[in-house]
């Protein structure tokens, strides 16, 4: 429906912090030349929670306008209140995207017939896929399969983006007949052997072309070839634990050459130690090495 390989793309900051478009741009340009199918704008790993509704609009009709003639585009409209998620869809439902991403609100805790109504209210404001975001080292609460099976019986909710390791959820969200989408990298592999469709991945950064390769691979029957394939690729998953994201993936995309600028506060830039863990990954990936 929206691909396979959905990349959450940072968002590139000039020297004064503002907004970098034409980065932005170019960085959205080279996701979609290097293996993904889509991108995510305005993810947590977007900074999507330092940015002002205009940023987020500004970002959307860019992208859109840059790579939606050959990607999809889905925006990531979710917060902590159901009001303003449901204004960002409405907004943006009018930019031309392809779908939303909607996580569980945060911070507030709600029931799980709380995520449900939320779900229905943002669901409602669009006529086109939502994707639900279940992560709930950052927001707290797990969504429940019961809570699945109800937000499938909403038309236009037809993903769920998983990212928690448990293969029984995995397994619930494609038997309700959800697109399954790893929402942690190292998961790619193990959703694909349930039936999962891809990813919406951090690593597709730097190795999109590889874990293209490797969910090739597994459609095509290679599942030997898929494993090895994903072992090669463990450094990128070290690289995103180095420190909270986007921090990481950001100091890759500088160290190989990409102008995305810094991080908005409360983030920080890598500091001296981590900046010596990424460029490590970067070197047993042989991403460095191709750069020089």
């Amino acid at each position: 429906m929206l691909g396979e390989i959905l990349t959450a793309i940072v968002t590139p900051f000039k020297r004064d912090g503002t907004l970098d478009l034409e980065r932005f741009r170019a960085l959205a340009a080279f996701l979609v030349d290097n293996g993904s199918d889509g991108l995510v704008v305005t993810g947590s790993t977007g900074e999507s929670a330092t940015l002002s509704d205009g940023e987020r609009f500004e970002l959307y009709e860019a992208a859109v306008d840059e790579v939606g003639d050959r990607a999809t585009v889905v925006a990531g409209t979710g917060t902590y209140s159901t009001e303003h998620s449901v204004h960002l869809t409405e907004r943006t439902n009018e930019l031309g995207v392809d779908g939303f991403l909607v996580v569980t609100p945060y911070y507030n805790k709600p029931p799980q017939r709380g995520i449900v109504a939320h779900l229905e209210a943002v669901a409602a404001a669009t006529d086109r896929p939502v994707v639900f975001y279940d992560i709930p080292s950052r927001v707290v609460v797990d969504a429940e399969p019961g809570t699945i099976s109800r937000l499938a019986e909403i038309p236009n909710v037809r993903a769920v983006k998983q990212a928690k390791p448990s293969l029984d959820a995995a397994r619930h969200v494609v038997a309700c007949g959800l697109d399954l989408y790893a929402g942690d990298d190292d998961l790619v592999l193990p959703f694909l052997e349930v039936g999962g469709v891809g990813g919406v991945c951090v690593h597709t950064h730097v190795v999109g072309p590889r874990v293209k390769e490797m969910i090739t691979r597994f459609r095509e029957g290679d599942v030997e070839g898929a494993r090895a394939l994903d072992e090669e690729l463990r450094p990128s998953i070290e690289l995103l634990r180095v420190q909270s994201n986007p921090i990481a993936i950001k100091k890759a995309l500088q160290l190989l050459g990409h102008e995305v600028g810094g991080l908005r506060l409360p983030l920080v830039e890598a500091d001296e130690d981590e900046t010596a863990a990424i460029r490590d990954c970067l070197e047993r990936l042989g991403l460095l090495a191709a750069v020089a």
